[in-house]
């Protein structure tokens, strides 16, 4: 084998092995943990950890706030490089949303104590439930 070159492996590989070789997920119990939950489709139906998994397949994966949908095309059994992840599959996902749409979170120091009548519309108005600027 070439150095650089992902370990291919004809055949199947189960489910949650490679999701998490294909840097889908960072551990791979994270992708177990997918699975069980129910956040993990194969080809349309609802995946086990150890579901088999062939080229062709289709991956639906809720991970992070975001769906992700893919269709494999190379079966990897070990963890890949991101240039060599990128070569097993494609990607059909639709794009992630823009970052000023994301929901803005205020967050508050440990121990600051409780908020403030300002600090309580400032969270109000970052959440759009306040008015807006005075």
């Amino acid at each position: 084998m070439v150095s650089g070159e992902a370990p291919q492996a004809e055949g199947s590989v189960r489910v949650d092995a490679w999701i998490w070789a294909v840097r889908l997920t960072k551990t791979r119990s994270q992708a177990a943990a997918a699975c069980r939950a129910g956040h993990v489709r194969v080809n349309g139906e609802r995946a086990k950890p150890a579901q088999s998994l062939r080229a062709g397949d289709e991956v639906r994966l809720r991970h992070a706030g975001r769906d992700r949908i893919v269709v494999v095309s190379k079966i990897v059994r070990k963890r890949v490089g991101p240039p060599v992840a990128v070569e097993c599959f494609v990607d059909n996902s639709p794009p992630p949303p823009p970052r000023e749409t994301a929901i803005q979170v205020p967050v508050r120091d440990r121990g600051a104590g409780r908020p403030t009548k300002r600090d309580r519309r400032e969270m109000e108005r970052l959440q759009g439930r306040g008015p807006g600027p005075v």
